[in-house]
């Protein structure tokens, strides 16, 4: 990993909401956590090593798939699309000017969807096939993460 890189998630981080990061890529890992106004930064490069298994019940390891299975039923078909970067998400372009897409709505293919702000740029994130909303996975003005679900979309 860069060191640009690493400049540019400090900078995101200290200009967004977000008080924690973990990124890995590989074998090389960072965790950005942030503390008031000071960053503290770790980060390793290890060869990768098996899973430890977890110390917990089996009643316990279960509640959580069950709750994951619970939240899938909750969600409507279709696809998600999910954040290309880490920043703030906007629905609309302007606070008083309407939303890109609500839910019901139909969206082609190119369509802006919403706009994420990172480093005080504004990326427009467009729809790559055409569809119905089906859902909006976040409230406006609220920070997101690399690869975080943004909506959920039924193909026509």
């Amino acid at each position: 990993m860069d060191l640009k890189l690493i400049k540019n998630i400090l900078e995101l981080i200290s200009e967004s909401d977000v008080n924690e990061v973990s990124l890995e890529e590989g074998d090389f890992k960072i965790k950005v956590k942030k503390q008031g106004e000071v960053q503290q930064v770790s980060y390793s490069q290890t060869a990768p090593q098996a899973p430890a298994q977890p110390a917990t019940p089996q009643a316990q390891q279960a509640a959580p798939a069950d709750a994951s299975e619970a939240q899938k039923a909750d969600q409507p078909e279709g696809d998600t699309v999910k954040s290309p970067i880490v920043g703030t998400f906007y629905t609309s372009p302007s606070p008083d000017s309407d939303p890109f897409v609500k839910v019901g709505d139909h969206i082609s293919k190119g369509e802006t969807l919403c706009i994420v702000e990172a480093m005080k740029i504004m990326n427009e994130i467009e729809a790559e096939f055409s569809g119905t909303v089906q859902k909006v996975l976040v409230d406006d003005g609220q920070p997101v993460e690399f690869d975080q679900p943004l909506f959920i979309i039924k193909k026509d």
